[in-house]
């Protein structure tokens, strides 16, 4: 393989790796340009190294077989190290994090494709890959069901009439916020907690939920969490 291949190789490596890590950047995710461009990059190297070490060995000498992918294939086992660093859990219900997990896998995949030789297959799976972190979620926001394009938010109530928490859970069904998940705690002072995991559409202001839920009657305290 001549040097001017391998800078190739690399070079596309490292641009499908920017393009992918840009968006993860632009979003202040944990996965950021260089750890995606790293990633493509190594993984295109050891792949290089893989298959041009088969290629050496075996023109060695007819007793020496080796599988020209076998240390590739030992990227994708190992860069799920790195993906499940990524992968936080708030609060009981939600985890964040799988998205960028994924485009690790996938920076990898990319590097891979690369190093192997597959350019246009990995130009369009870069491609796809994009289009479906960056084009994807606005069409299913504007044109999908609401289901799809709600977001979800944690919120803490404080009352102190444990009798107004049904008045509390219908005027937010009434306001079209779907509740997940319900938890009610006592407090001290004859006070009560009631934690809620909810889903409202994308475009409602979490500002908006804040005041309704601080205008009911018997609330003291609304805290409000964003994912």
């Amino acid at each position: 393989m001549g040097i001017e291949v391998v800078l190739l190789r690399l070079g596309l490596s490292a641009v499908l790796g920017m393009v992918i890590g840009l968006e993860r950047e632009l979003k202040q995710k944990p996965l950021g340009l260089k750890t995606c461009i790293i990633i493509s990059v190594s993984s295109c190297l050891l792949t290089i190294v893989s298959i041009q070490g088969a290629i050496h060995y075996s023109e060695m000498t007819d007793n020496i077989r080796t599988d020209p992918m076998r240390l590739s294939a030992q990227i994708v086992s190992g860069i799920g190290f790195i993906g499940a660093g990524v992968i936080l859990r708030r609060g009981t219900l939600s985890v964040s994090g799988v998205t960028t997990a994924a485009i690790i896998w996938g920076a990898s995949g990319l590097g891979i494709a690369v190093g192997s030789g597959f350019y246009y297959e990995s130009i369009t799976g870069g491609l796809i890959i994009l289009f479906t972190v960056k084009i994807l979620p606005f069409l299913i926001s504007r044109y999908g069901p609401k289901k799809l394009s709600a977001q979800e938010l944690k919120i803490s109530i404080f009352i102190n009439e444990i009798n107004k928490l049904t008045e509390i859970i219908n005027e937010l069904k009434t306001n079209q916020i779907k509740i997940k998940h319900l938890r009610i705690k006592d407090l001290p002072e004859d006070k009560f907690q009631m934690d809620l995991n909810v889903l409202v559409l994308d475009h409602s202001y979490t500002t908006d939920v804040y005041f309704l839920i601080r205008n009911i009657t018997s609330v003291k305290n609304v805290e409000i969490e964003t994912y």
